[in-house]
């Protein structure tokens, strides 16, 4: 019994050995993209879109030939004929082939039995996206190449040594400063099905300010100083101050709501919150101001009417010092909310602007 285990055990060994000789090593297939067109970056969505074209590039022995051409190019009608790695988009939402005027794939075969297989994709692909630091923040999108059905025993992706990933001339995006290079990097997954070839590209994008500076931040630094004009009106036209106080407020609340329209709905605050809710606060705040006055003001009012009724003379001085105190916590607002905003302000673009490049 001992013997015939024995005897199973180095068939078993054999057959092992049998099939990773025929295996042999996996097929190495070298990728390349040229980017043709890189747009529509979605915060709401978290996701952007691009064009490229996807160039393989492997060698099949069976394909080699001899001969005077050095090369085939062959019709996209034989393609399906020939073995083509299975390669797919991990992070892919949508994507779709180019057909218009004929299909945009190509094979060129060598007479060393190397292959270039090329083909034009348009794809959406996915970009989750950190947006505490929003509009000033910096994102990293990446584009998954991984194989499908073959393990790493049998296909392996690796970039071309050189100009892995190539953008067109002029390409430009009206958000985001487009880099010319690409961090190119492995990311071999394992699942329970076994370990598969993966590799990815990685763009740094930085968000362009003018459009925000334009339209969110400048509007809302004039909102706030013009809500200060009120320090200078008089505290007895009351119907100027209350409405140039509550015009500021919804105006403010106008803007904040504007500046998330094309944000996701975030579980966190960001730096556009803080700012908006930071201006809010002020002219908010000035409004307040002006309630307090008022209540100031009234309490001499009210001094002097229940002094003529008790003793039925005036109290000038009393009268004139609550008047003081409200004429002074007008004068005080004049410089202490634009200290106060340029404090912040301070704050604000030391702590924001050098986490940008993060």
């Amino acid at each position: 019994m001992e013997a015939q285990s024995e005897e199973i055990g180095n068939e078993e060994d054999e057959r092992r050995g049998a099939r990773k000789e025929m295996r042999g090593a996996p097929t190495v297939i070298n990728c390349s993209i040229f980017i043709e067109n890189f747009g529509s970056i979605s915060e709401t969505t978290m996701d952007y879109k691009v064009s490229i074209f996807m160039r393989q590039m492997w060698n099949d022995p069976r394909l080699s030939y001899a001969g005077s051409r050095q090369s085939l190019a062959l019709d996209s009608s034989v393609i399906g004929s020939i073995w083509k790695p299975d390669l797919f988009f991990s992070n892919e939402m949508s994507g779709s082939f180019h057909s218009i005027t004929t299909d945009n794939r190509r094979i060129t075969v060598y007479g060393n039995g190397d292959i270039v297989y090329s083909l034009r994709l348009s794809l959406t692909l996915s970009c989750p996206m950190d947006l505490h630091n929003f509009p000033m923040d910096s994102q990293i999108c990446r584009i998954y190449l991984e194989s499908y059905g073959y393990t790493l025993q049998d296909l392996l992706f690796q970039w071309l040594p050189v100009n892995a990933v190539t953008f067109a001339d002029g390409l430009s995006l009206p958000q985001f400063q487009l880099p010319r290079t690409a961090e190119l990097g492995d990311c071999t997954k394992t699942y329970v099905t076994g370990s598969f070839t993966c590799i990815d590209a990685k763009f740094m994008l930085r968000r362009e300010m003018g459009f925000y500076l334009i339209q969110l931040y400048i509007p809302s630094v004039l909102i706030v100083i013009i809500s200060w004009v009120s320090f200078w009106i008089n505290m007895n036209v009351a119907q100027a101050r209350v409405g140039l106080g509550i015009t500021t407020v919804l105006t403010m609340t106008t803007q904040s709501t504007g500046s998330r329209s094309s944000m996701p709905k975030l579980s966190y605050i960001n730096a556009m919150d803080v700012w908006m809710t930071a201006c809010l606060f002020f002219v908010f705040g000035a409004l307040l101001e002006y309630i307090v006055v008022i209540m100031t003001a009234m309490r001499a009012r009210s001094l002097v009417k229940t002094t003529l009724t008790k003793y039925h003379v005036s109290t000038d001085e009393g009268c004139a010092k609550w008047m003081e105190r409200a004429q002074l916590i007008d004068n005080a607002s004049r410089f202490v909310f634009p200290i106060s905003f340029a404090i912040f302000n301070i704050a604000y673009w030391l702590l924001c602007l050098p986490s940008r490049g993060r």
